[in-house]
């Protein structure tokens, strides 16, 4: 699956408030049998979004047709768990490009930055802004700049960190392979120096 590159990003949320959501509840074991990373947006937290029969389940945010867009607001300890790297996948297609969190487990947020998921960090203050904005108003934009590190709505704004390494991908849309590609000129020029 390319990975898009990553600028400027003006998206409703959809949120999910949920604390300590972790990489099981994310994409369920039971479907982790592809070693592809497509088709794994359709199950998406599968077990609540769907009943045991199948059935969506109708309170669950994404079976709401009031929110979408490609911003998940996350509860705190976003992606816990197993070190599994389909979390991302499932995230990716099925079509967010940023995770906003007060707190990311490591291996879930360099899986979301490998596949091209950007998962902001932000204080728990500004979270519960932004969540509270969501509640009043279901189209809520928010403005994710990745060039300035910025993440604004309304009239609050908030810098965020990021790896220069993983930025620098982002916004050229490199994986690691496209990332050593593109520097295949200084690297050819710097063995033959000797």
């Amino acid at each position: 699956m390319p990975v898009d590159k990553f600028t400027l990003l003006e998206s409703s949320c959809v949120p999910l408030p949920n604390e300590n959501v972790d990489t099981d509840q994310i994409i369920p074991a039971r479907f982790l049998k592809a070693t592809s990373r497509e088709g794994f947006g359709e199950n998406l937290f599968r077990d609540w979004r769907f009943s045991p029969s199948g059935e969506p389940v109708k309170d669950f945010v994404l079976n709401q047709a009031q929110y979408s867009g490609q911003v998940l607001l996350a509860g705190k300890n976003f992606g816990s768990g197993s070190s599994r790297e389909h979390a991302a996948w499932a995230i990716a297609d099925y079509g967010f490009k940023v995770v906003v969190s007060s707190f990311f487990a490591d291996i879930f947020r360099n899986n979301a930055l490998n596949n091209g998921v950007l998962p902001i960090t932000v204080t728990p203050e500004f979270l519960e802004k932004l969540f509270l904005a969501v509640a009043k108003n279901n189209e809520q934009k928010v403005v994710v700049d990745l060039e300035k590190q910025e993440l604004r709505f309304n009239d609050e704004s908030c810098d965020f960190e990021i790896n220069p390494y993983k930025k620098d991908c982002l916004l050229n849309g490199f994986d690691d392979i496209d990332y050593l590609l593109a520097k295949k000129e200084n690297i050819q020029a710097f063995e033959d120096k000797d």
